[in-house]
């Protein structure tokens, strides 16, 4: 058994990974051992202790007659208790459905409904709401739901239990079923069975529940995490929430193929996130790119050693190349990477390495997923289009979903009958196969004849220092047909800056018909349950605002 500088038992490199999620947590067991598995407050488990709490888990699955196939849903915030029921549910041979954690009642019992959930985890009293109350005040179909749970109560969570199952009561039921039961009914789980249910962020409509299986998912987070550097012993912070494929799969499951100890955040607090990297020496850290704003720029920052910070991950369509520099000198990781994904690809579909130069980390995300295929296609025929020549990402391979659930039209828009998954995303491929991102198909506004892309204005304008975030759409205009709308917030620690003087900036950076023709100063973004800006509503706003002439840029 190794151990790192301060003396922690860390985990030595360990064999092949498993073709299953359900055997996932044997091999960590019988990989890395001793090696700390998961730091949570005061608890301290081993991969071996860890397997146990899973084993136990999977057992009360099968005890409350959970059978393979059926789902089981998760609501509930980044914990120990959410890692070891999902595993245990999957383990014992069951589909998990993620919940996110923002979503109103109405919007919960929707996808527990439509996705046939049978059993339901979730908390009451974090952070002040009770999710088992809300679903019952609303009085909102569950369909087939037979059983809640209830992993966490906090305490004074005062409501009544409604018929609910606590935690302890739940594990308790499965002291009777044999182990020789559970292990039966975890090896009987193949990799072309489903393993998980992600629904859709719904931007646009309502969520599609996007099938993947098994297979998909060891192989394609066994890629990532070699990809991008993950190494037994590293202690990687879990801020990213876990009904998201980047908090769940390449968060716990790669921190389980990889020997890395886990470290659950609930919910991100610049502040608490420092003091924690600090304490626990945090080597791994993957968040958007507001998570990393928010600690460089935390007024308490330098008090912190964060000097055993050596990766962090990012994505978004364009990166400003000052954060990923800002990133590397203030936060001091060594080695910074961009990816790029959706859930219908397995959360994958290109990866920009660590350690290459800022402004491609910045620029690009990528070079496609080791074993998969992308392209870049005309959105009006589908040909092939040459390097420098934007167009429509697609990309096919072993890590393009099953399909969406129940809802084989949509399918079939998505996947074409090559295997071609249509992402809806502009990019450009390079000479060397990296992929810039643009923007969304339907983002794309037309200013007099010529293609402008909102990502690309606000790549130009998110350099600006007064500029903490910011949003551009289309907005109808009588002489262009459509102008360019930026919305934006303003950087608390600067100066507010003027429209005249955004303008300028736009101008030095952008071709003439790229600038917005209007500013708005807005205290924040409106944003989805999942955290995606809104744009539907900024399009909306800009339509109903006060007009501008061109050049002018008003508030």
């Amino acid at each position: 058994m190794a151990r790192s500088e301060d003396g922690r038992r860390t985990a030595e490199p360990g064999p092949a990974g498993p073709d299953t999620v359900a055997r996932l947590v044997d091999h960590a067991a019988a990989a890395y051992g001793e090696a700390e598995a998961l730091a949570d407050g005061e608890t301290r488990w081993s991969f071996t202790r860890l397997r146990d709490e899973v084993h136990a888990a999977a057992r009360a699955a099968l005890a409350h007659g959970v059978r393979p196939g059926n789902r089981v849903a998760v609501w509930a915030p980044n914990s120990r208790q959410w890692i070891v029921a999902a595993l245990g549910a999957v383990s014992a041979g069951a589909v998990l459905v993620p919940v996110n954690t923002r979503y109103k009642a109405a919007e919960a019992a929707d996808i527990i409904r439509r996705s046939g959930a049978r059993l339901l985890l979730t908390e009451r009293g974090f952070l002040g709401t009770d999710y088992v109350a809300m679903l019952h005040d609303s009085g909102a179909d569950l369909g087939g739901l037979r059983t809640t749970v209830v992993l966490r109560e906090e305490p004074g969570s005062a409501a009544p239990a409604y018929g609910t199952v606590s935690w302890d009561a739940y594990l308790a039921a499965g002291a009777a079923v044999p182990d020789a039961e559970r292990a039966a009914r975890a090896a009987a789980v193949r990799p072309g069975d489903l393993s998980d249910i992600l629904y859709t962020s719904g931007t646009t409509g309502r969520p599609k529940g996007v099938m993947i299986t098994h297979g998909q998912t060891i192989r394609v987070y066994e890629s990532w995490s070699r990809t991008v550097t993950l190494r037994a012993g590293d202690r990687y912070l879990l801020v990213n929430p876990f009904f998201h494929t980047m908090g769940y799969k390449a968060g716990v499951l790669a921190c389980l193929l990889r020997g890395v100890t886990m470290l659950p955040e609930p919910v991100f607090d610049a502040g608490r996130v420092l003091r924690r990297m600090a304490e626990e020496r945090v080597s791994v850290l993957l968040g958007p790119p507001t998570v990393f704003h928010g600690l460089v720029r935390h007024p308490e920052r330098a008090r912190y050693d964060l000097s055993a910070l050596r990766l962090a991950g990012t994505g978004a369509a364009m990166i400003p190349t000052a954060l990923i520099e800002e990133i590397r000198r203030e936060l001091g990781a060594t080695d910074v990477f961009t990816a790029y994904g959706l859930s219908e690809s397995t959360g994958v579909v290109s990866i920009c390495p660590a350690g290459a130069d800022a402004a491609t980390v910045a620029r690009t995300v990528g070079v496609a997923l080791p074993g998969t295929e992308l392209r870049i296609v005309a959105p009006d025929d589908g040909r092939v289009l040459p390097p420098g020549r934007p167009g429509e990402v697609v990309t096919r391979g072993h890590h393009v979903m099953a399909g969406y659930l129940d809802d084989p039209a949509a399918t079939a828009r998505a996947v074409d009958p090559d295997g071609w998954l249509h992402t809806g995303d502009v990019g450009v491929l390079d000479e060397r196969g990296y992929l810039t991102l643009t923007d969304r198909l339907k983002d794309m506004y037309v200013v007099g004849g010529f293609n402008a892309y909102p990502a690309e204005v606000e790549h130009a304008l998110g350099g600006h220092p007064g500029i903490a975030e910011v949003a551009v759409v289309g907005a109808p205009d009588e002489r262009l047909g459509e102008v360019g709308v930026a919305f934006v917030v303003p950087d608390p620690a600067e100066e507010p800056p003027t429209p005249d003087a955004l303008t300028a900036w736009a101008r030095e950076r952008l071709a003439n018909f790229k600038v917005p023709r209007r500013f708005h100063l807005v205290p924040e973004l409106p944003r989805n349950a999942s955290g995606k800006v809104l744009k539907t509503e900024l399009r909306r706003a800009a339509r109903e605002g006060p007009g501008a002439q061109e050049g002018e840029g008003t508030w």
